[in-house]
């Protein structure tokens, strides 16, 4: 593996964009970690919005060990400079294996183990754990961006790797990828839509008469069973309540037998930091704290993302993760609910579905044919699959699908 990792330190290599005399050449290098990147410089190269590429949230990933080497997400992160002003960064890591990502290719690497070619370590342009669509290259231009996605290509061949992916690439960033000859996947996620309704009522009298019949009688078996549910800042719990958090965060992944990938340290620290985006969501059975949903919120977006519970209730999952999520879109008057990946059955339950995309470089040429092809299908069987779902919408009238 030595080889191919980019080493911590290594001299800045100058690459120049081909045919553009106007952009001054690009210096770029590598970065073991975020902690000597100025956050203030990397922040002003991404949305402010989206609380996943912050230097807070990638940092307080690092320095609580949910990345590192013992988990195998190694940050390499590439920092782009002109004339000393960090112009371009991406998120980047090299991984050792494919968990974490949301975006399965365990059949890509046996196939490439089966051609007798490595394929970890594999790079990685990712946000760890995080299956939520959104910038990933950030840059003070597009042309900037256009040679730091070219630049991620090149690293493939130069430190001999097997692959190089970016998942959950916002549409708009798409193009970069595509254009610098990566090849792309589709997928299907859920999320729900504020269409300006005043409450849960109203959104639910958007339902068809069946439908919304079902989804009440949901809640109303959390109601009858005594829980209730509030929804606090991360940096209103004291870190008695963010350990009972993760208690319960924790014990959802041993049910899997998995170990969690966020650290008790990581929600104390940086989810209990002040003005952390973390909004949890804690259902309680009399005092007895039994359930919590882990969100995020950004500027016109709630995300959800991992969630617990101490025991079995029917329909907590539906309440706690969902209802209650849009409950909170609605008086904050936020347009939409990212509530995680897959699951169908958030369909029934007003969630839309919406297309995702990721893009990847293969360097062994008969690997790449070959996912070349199997992508083609894929996609159209994806494409084919959200239509066939938005039948089933539980709307009156079906929303407009994201394409």
């Amino acid at each position: 593996m030595g080889a191919a990792r980019p080493a911590h330190g290594r001299p800045d290599v100058s690459l120049t964009a081909p045919n553009d005399t106007a952009l001054a050449p690009l210096r770029y290098r590598y970065a073991a970690g975020l902690a000597g990147v100025s956050a203030a410089e990397w922040d002003a190269l991404f949305d402010p919005g989206y609380p996943f590429t912050t230097h807070a949230f990638l940092a307080a990933l690092e320095t609580h060990r949910c990345v590192g080497e013992k988990t195998g997400w190694l940050p390499q992160h590439l920092l782009a400079y002109r004339e000393g002003e960090l112009v371009g960064a991406a998120p980047l890591y090299l991984k050792l294996h494919s968990y974490g990502e949301f975006v399965f290719d365990f059949a890509w690497a046996e196939a490439s183990h089966s051609l007798r070619q490595a394929y970890y370590p594999k790079l990685l342009n990712a946000i760890p754990f995080t299956p939520a669509v959104g910038q990933r290259i950030g840059a003070v231009d597009d042309r900037v961006r256009a040679d730091v996605a070219r630049r991620l290509g090149h690293i493939v061949d130069q430190e001999s790797l097997s692959s190089a992916h970016t998942l959950f690439v916002a549409d708009e960033q798409a193009d970069v990828f595509r254009g610098a000859g990566w090849l792309e996947r589709h997928d299907l996620q859920f999320h729900w839509f504020n269409r300006g309704d005043a409450d849960f009522s109203s959104f639910a009298a958007r339902f068809s008469s069946d439908k919304r019949k079902k989804m009440l009688r949901e809640r109303r078996r959390v109601a009858e069973a005594g829980l209730r549910f509030e929804t606090r800042r991360g940096d209103e719990l004291d870190e008695a309540a963010w350990m009972a958090i993760y208690a319960l965060y924790a014990n959802t992944y041993e049910e899997r037998g998995q170990a969690p990938y966020l650290t008790p340290g990581f929600l104390l620290g940086y989810g209990g930091a002040a003005g952390s985006p973390f909004r949890v969501i804690l259902g309680y059975d009399g005092a007895q704290l039994i359930a919590a949903a882990l969100t995020l919120q950004g500027n016109d977006t709630l995300y959800g993302r991992h969630w617990g519970a101490a025991d079995r209730y029917h329909s907590l999952h539906f309440e706690c993760c969902y209802y209650q999520g849009i409950e909170l879109c609605l008086s904050q008057g936020l347009s939409r609910y990212d509530a995680g990946t897959q699951g169908e059955h958030k369909l029934a339950r007003g969630f839309t579905p919406v297309l995702t995309r990721s893009l990847h470089q293969l360097a062994e040429p008969r690997l790449r044919a070959a996912v070349e092809h199997f992508l083609q299908r894929e996609r159209r069987l994806v494409a084919t699959r959200q239509q066939e779902l938005m039948h089933h919408s539980p709307y009156r009238i079906e929303p407009t699908p994201n394409v």
